[in-house]
């Protein structure tokens, strides 16, 4: 079954509404129109909106309880409704193709009506407040006719409740429905609502950035189409991804997907948030993931969960990339070989001997960084805020180590050749962090940040302004992709359908 993309139309203004159909068209099929976001004088004018709209409409009017904006009685609400529905007329395309009504909700004269002008009920039931349990018989339950869509829609506590809805879905055979898990958890039900079922996934256009959710979850038309090709998704795509937390801004589905547009390969790589590593694993396993993309905070916590790691990985104690095999899932490290790329080029350089280097930071990335730096020659000092964390790592490799506080500014400047920034101090939306703060930059120093959004954190401004040669993390981050994307699918990326971060 075919899964639409639906805008959904929250604007004051019929005017600001209509604007946004032609602005989206190419990327939807279905807008809803949420008439409890219109101004009140703007309430009595959408009757027309089908027609002037020139695509299927659904008529919502969304009470407060489930989401929505409406504040009047319910009296008031089965008017407009009926409103809606008024003055039918013989060519359906003028007449809304849909009506949103609650479960609750039963009012036979409207039904009755929609009915009788071809206008489909979708039965919805919203809970704001937690998970859905049992999705196959609430489905059955919502639909009070053959004809009816049924719509869940909940917001997860956690990634279990996603994985427990994808594997509920599987029984809803031969039900009309539209599945959906609300939240930055849930964003997997819209890019892979064909898995699901659903006859629709919803889409916006409220304000949020190109490539962002907003607070239900929901991407813009351009991004859920161009980046992750959802009318092009079924049961033989592949699926890839990257998963952490809070993964709050992520490039690396725009590189992926790319390569993937590119080379013409049946495959999609979403972000999928996770509170643990474990729970990663266990709706990769559901959904039926090849590979995934580790980052913070489970680079280190993943391993025990492998059947099986690369030398590398074990050298240097962090995992960025698994990939499922058929004795279970395989670890690698593509940070180091990655970030090596991208600081000799940043530097100019084929090795680091002769040179000092701060490493600020002591997590999983900080590990590959180091394995890397002591790879090329380098001398390196770990700063870190768990001194017990920055003495193991800097044991491994007989670095030096350091409480990173104010109190050990001139042992940083002994090691500032080069300073890498490894943590997420300062990546957004966090931006005015700076990790080291106490810090005054000579310009002398070189100056690398894993960190690429924002583009400049506040410390790599701070340091370019005194004079320092700069870098963000992205190079690391294409280089390292690279390699992932090698290992997911078999051929190497194709580096001309990069996109900039």
């Amino acid at each position: 079954m075919k899964t639409n993309v639906c805008l959904v139309l929250n604007a004051p203004t019929i005017k600001e509404n209509l604007a946004l159909v032609e602005l989206y068209r190419k990327w939807i099929d279905i807008v809803e129109l949420r008439v409890d976001c219109l101004s009140p004088d703007e309430r009595f004018q959408f009757r027309r909106f089908p027609e002037l709209a020139g695509i299927p409409c659904i008529l919502t009017i969304r009470r407060r309880s489930d989401g929505g904006k409406f504040l009047e009685g319910e009296g008031s609400r089965i008017a407009l409704l009926a409103r809606g529905l008024a003055f039918a007329e013989t060519d359906a395309r003028k007449n809304f193709a849909f009506i949103d009504l609650e479960e609750d909700v039963n009012v036979p004269s409207i039904e009755e009506a929609a009915r009788a002008f071809g206008t489909r009920i979708i039965r919805s039931s919203h809970d704001m407040n937690g998970p859905e349990t049992d999705i196959r018989s609430h489905v059955r339950r919502l639909r009070r006719t053959q004809d009816e869509i049924a719509k869940i829609a909940f917001t997860p506590r956690n990634l279990a409740d996603v994985t427990r809805l994808f594997h509920e879905a599987k029984s809803c055979t031969g039900e009309d429905r539209i599945l959906i898990a609300m939240g930055p958890y849930g964003l997997p039900t819209r890019i892979l609502a064909p898995l699901l079922g659903s006859y629709l996934t919803f889409t916006t256009a409220d304000g949020t950035a190109r490539g962002a959710q907003n607070a239900l979850g929901q991407l813009d038309p351009i991004t859920l189409n161009e980046v992750y090709r959802i009318r092009e998704i079924s049961g033989k795509t592949r699926i890839f991804g990257v998963t952490g937390s809070p993964l709050a801004a992520t490039s690396s589905p725009l590189i992926h997907n790319a390569g993937y547009s590119r080379q013409k390969i049946d495959a999609v790589y979403l972000p999928i948030r996770a509170e643990t590593a474990e729970e990663a694993l266990e709706f990769a396993e559901e959904v039926g993931i090849e590979g995934l993309s580790v980052t913070i905070p489970f680079k280190e916590s993943v391993i025990p969960n492998l059947s099986e790691i690369s030398l590398q990985t074990g050298e240097i104690g962090a995992c960025n990339t698994i990939v499922r095999r058929e004795d279970g899932w395989h670890g690698e490290n593509s940070d180091a070989p990655g970030f090596s790329r991208a600081l000799l080029d940043f530097l100019g350089r084929r090795d680091l001997r002769h040179l000092r280097v701060s490493i600020i930071g002591a997590g999983g990335a900080a590990k590959a960084i180091a394995y890397t730096v002591k790879d090329l020659g380098g001398k390196a000092c770990i700063f870190n805020r768990t001194t017990d964390k920055a003495r193991e790592l800097a044991e491994q490799y007989n670095f030096k180590w350091a409480t990173l506080d104010a109190g050990n500014r001139i042992l940083m400047e002994n090691y500032s050749d080069v300073i890498i920034q490894t943590t997420n101090v300062g990546m957004s939306p966090d931006v005015d962090a700076d990790p080291i703060d106490f810090y005054t930059f000579t310009g002398h120093e070189a100056v690398y940040d894993v960190i690429y959004h924002p583009d400049k954190t506040r410390m790599l401004k701070r340091a370019e302004k005194a004079g320092c040669r700069v870098c963000n993390g992205y190079t690391m981050l294409k280089n390292q992709a690279y390699l992932q994307y090698k290992l997911f699918t078999g051929v190497d990326y194709d580096e001309t359908a990069d996109i900039k971060g």
